[in-house]
C-alpha cells in the first residue's frame, strides 16, 4: 500500500526526488535554483504537509513549526550544518530534524587540500598571466613564484570527521600536522598517523621525518605555513570555547606572514573584514574560502577588494559539490540519498519508530525518555 504522504523541497535533490516518490509520496519541489521565500515555505506547511526539505539559504523556526502544527513530522537538510534551523523551535514543537553529515566528508576535505594548493602554488595568477597573453619569457623565478606544500606545516583546526579526512590527504604529502581541538581529541587516530608516517620514513617512502600533535591554538597558528579550518559554528554561550569569528584580527596577527588560511567550514568563523585587513597589510600570506557570514557573498563584501585578489580566493560554497557526493540515491554516498533516507525514517516509522534511534535524526534529546 503506498504512502500517502506530502512533502515540500525547497530544491531539487536530483533522482531522489523520484525514489520518494517511487514510495508512494506525493513531492512537490520549488522549480527555481535560488531559494524560496519563507513566506511560500509558511504557506505550504499550513497547506498540511507532512515533510519539508530543506536547505542551509532556508529559514526554520517557530513561525514556520507553528504554522505547520498538527500536521509536520520532520525537516529533512541537505547539508551536514544546520545553522538555518533553530534547535530549540524545534524541540519545543517536538519536530525532529534531520542532516546529512558523513558522506561529504571526503569531498570536503580534498576540496580543502586542491584550495590550499592552488594558494601555495598561485595557480589563479599564473592561468592569468597565460590568459592575457602577459606570459612573455620563461625565467627560473620571475615574474614570481609560488610554495611547495610537501614538508610543509599545517594547522587543522578542529579534528573532527572532516578535520581527520584533511589530516589523512596531508600525511600523504609528508607534511607535519600541528592540531587543535578544545573539545574534541582523537589521540588513538594521531598516533595511527604518526606510525605511518614512520614507517613512510624506514621504507624510504619519504625522504624527511615527519610528525603531527596537538597543540594550543597558539602554538598552532604561530607555527604553521597552512592554517585549514573544521569547526562548528558556536557563538558565546553556546560552547566554552566558541568559534564564531576565530579567526579575528588578534588570531590573524598570530599566523606567520607567509602563512594560508583555508576555510570551509562556517563562514562566521571568519571576521571577514579583519582578513580582508590582514590580506591589504599582509599580515598573512593568502587565504581561501568556501563559506562565508552571509551567502551569497555581497557585492560590496571587503573581500572582493582587487588590491588582495591575488591572494584571496572566493568559491561559492562548492567543498561537497562532487556529484556523487551531492546526489547519490545511496544513502551511504550521497547527501541527497541521506535526505530522503531521514525523511523515510520518520514518516514510516523505522527503528520502531524511536527517534533516538534514527541516525540522521539531530535533535534527538528532545524525544529521550
Amino acid at each position: 500500500m503506498p504512502n500517502k504522504f506530502r512533502v515540500f523541497a525547497t530544491c531539487d535533490i536530483g533522482e531522489s526526488i523520484n525514489l520518494l516518490r517511487n514510495r508512494g509520496y506525493e513531492v512537490e519541489v520549488y522549480p527555481q535554483p535560488e531559494a524560496p521565500p519563507k513566506s511560500l515555505i509558511i504557506e505550504k506547511v499550513k497547506s498540511g504537509i507532512d515533510g519539508l526539505i530543506t536547505t542551509l539559504r532556508d529559514t526554520i523556526d517557530a513561525e514556520v513549526f507553528e504554522a505547520g502544527k498538527g500536521n509536520l513530522k520532520v525537516i529533512s537538510q541537505i547539508a551536514v550544518g544546520f545553522d538555518n534551523i533553530n534547535r530549540a523551535d524545534a524541540n519545543k514543537y517536538k519536530i525532529p530534524f534531520t542532516n546529512t553529515a558523513d558522506v561529504l566528508t571526503e569531498a570536503t576535505a580534498e576540496f580543502a587540500f586542491f584550495m590550499l594548493g592552488d594558494l601555495a602554488r598561485k595557480l589563479w595568477t599564473a592561468e592569468h598571466l597565460t590568459r592575457e597573453n602577459k606570459w612573455g619569457f620563461w625565467h627560473p623565478y620571475l615574474p614570481f613564484l609560488g610554495d611547495e606544500v610537501t614538508g610543509k606545516t599545517i594547522a587543522i583546526i578542529g579534528t573532527g570527521r572532516i578535520g581527520l579526512a584533511m589530516i589523512k590527504k596531508c600525511a600523504g604529502f609528508d607534511m607535519n600536522i600541528l592540531c587543535y581541538d578544545p573539545a574534541y581529541q582523537n589521540h588513538d587516530y594521531v598516533k595511527a598517523i604518526q606510525e605511518t608516517m614512520d614507517l613512510r620514513h624506514a621504507r624510504g617512502i619519504q625522504r624527511e621525518k615527519t610528525w603531527i600533535k596537538y597543540v594550543s591554538l597558539d602554538e598552532a597558528l604561530a607555527q604553521a605555513d597552512f592554517v585549514s579550518v573544521h569547526v562548528p559554528l558556536l557563538r558565546e554561550g553556546e560552547s566554552d570555547a566558541p568559534t564564531y569569528h576565530l579567526f579575528n584580527e588578534t588570531n590573524l596577527r598570530k599566523m606567520k606572514p607567509t602563512a594560508f588560511l583555508v576555510n570551509t567550514s562556517r563562514g562566521p568563523v571568519v571576521d571577514e573584514p579583519a582578513l580582508a585587513k590582514a590580506l591589504r597589510e599582509n599580515w598573512i600570506g593568502g587565504a581561501a574560502l568556501d563559506v562565508y557570514e552571509k551567502e551569497p557573498l555581497a557585492t560590496d563584501s571587503p573581500l572582493r577588494d582587487p588590491a588582495i585578489e591575488d591572494r584571496c580566493r572566493l568559491l561559492p560554497h562548492f567543498a561537497s559539490a562532487g556529484k556523487i557526493t551531492r546526489l547519490s540515491t545511496d544513502p551511504n554516498k550521497g547527501m541527497a540519498g541521506r535526505c530522503a533516507q531521514g525523511m523515510i525514517d520518520v514518516l514510516e516509522g523505522n527503528y520502531g519508530g524511536d527517534l533516538t534511534k534514527m541516525p540522521y535524526v539531530v535533535n534527538k534529546e528532545a524525544f529521550g525518555k
